[in-house]
């Protein structure tokens, strides 16, 4: 079996399609995923062990081009995949895979997709109300507890990025990942990041910020207001460098973002901080994690057995 895998946009939307990815080698253990997939998330997706190859979605986020799409459908016609499943919903999501011949063509029937989808499922949203189960059930029914999300990430990757980026090889970092999309109703405000590093950083277990490029104005502020007490690394490092800083925290310190659910998926010790976004939905996939939104106290995340 090969399949052809069409994963979402975003990075913690990607690491929660980790578990259908499982289901399908447990059904299959000698299936070969392929996924197509931006070049940001590429990373993500070279560290888990189900996926064998990655294709690169040249599309942006929101883009349509309709004869670039069928191209790559038409490149990828000679690939022999048996299976596809589209896990956005969206119309152009689809094509890809119709005009590559993939016989079977899974994914739920978001945007009127009768054509392009052969296999079209309803969501039923009250018995999958989170989205790790909505990917996870296109593999069939889920099983009493999902696999949760798992990267991989080795002693030896992570003190060269320590070495890249000129830091500590023996340090044993507390790491707040202060961004978010959509702006600063899903983030912390700065003078508590910056508070909380004053509090528990010392030289042997200091305190680095973590982030995207368009986190390093946060970044900036809180390492300010911290007095010295935190390292800004928000747009110095890359996504695949993140991985390995993150891998090596002593605990970690999140807004609702991507790294929040990469730092779930490295089993750090995780604060997972919600504001105006829910955990109901996408919570961190991990036992160790806690979950502090403004209307609740701390809490174990939900998600430790999915069902």
């Amino acid at each position: 079996m090969k399949i052809l895998v069409v994963a979402p946009s975003w990075i913690g939307d990607t690491i929660l399609a980790q578990p259908l990815l499982t289901l399908l080698k447990r059904n299959e253990p000698t299936t070969r995923i392929e996924v197509l997939a931006s070049d940001w998330s590429a990373p993500l997706l070279a560290r888990m062990a189900e996926v064998d190859a990655v294709i690169v979605n040249p599309f942006h986020h929101g883009e349509f081009n309709f004869a670039a799409r069928r191209a790559l459908g038409r490149r990828l016609a000679s690939a022999g995949y048996q299976q596809a499943y589209v896990l956005p919903n969206s119309w152009k999501s689809a094509l890809v895979p119709f005009f590559a011949g993939i016989p079977q063509r899974i994914g739920y029937q978001g945007e009127a997709r009768y054509l392009l989808l052969n296999e079209r499922h309803r969501l039923d949203g009250d018995r999958h109300p989170q989205l790790v189960q909505r990917y996870a059930a296109l593999a069939g029914p889920l099983p009493a507890t999902l696999p949760r999300p798992r990267l991989s990430s080795t002693v030896a990757q992570q003190q060269a990025v320590r070495l890249a980026l000129n830091l500590p090889a023996d340090a044993m970092p507390a790491i707040f990942c202060p961004g978010a999309e959509y702006g600063p109703a899903k983030r912390w405000p700065a003078r508590h990041f910056a508070a909380l590093a004053r509090l528990i950083a010392t030289p042997q277990n200091p305190v680095w910020l973590v982030g995207s490029s368009a986190d390093t104005a946060v970044g900036d502020a809180i390492a300010a207001a911290a007095e010295g007490a935190a390292l800004n690394l928000c747009g110095r490092s890359t996504l695949q460098q993140a991985i390995d800083l993150i891998a090596a925290a002593r605990c970690v310190v999140s807004n609702d973002s991507g790294l929040m659910h990469v730092a779930a998926a490295l089993e750090r010790p995780l604060v997972a901080l919600y504001g105006s976004s829910s955990p109901a939905y996408t919570p961190p996939l991990s036992p160790i994690a806690r979950i502090v939104s403004k209307t609740s106290d701390a809490a174990p995340a939900s998600s430790a057995n999915v069902r």
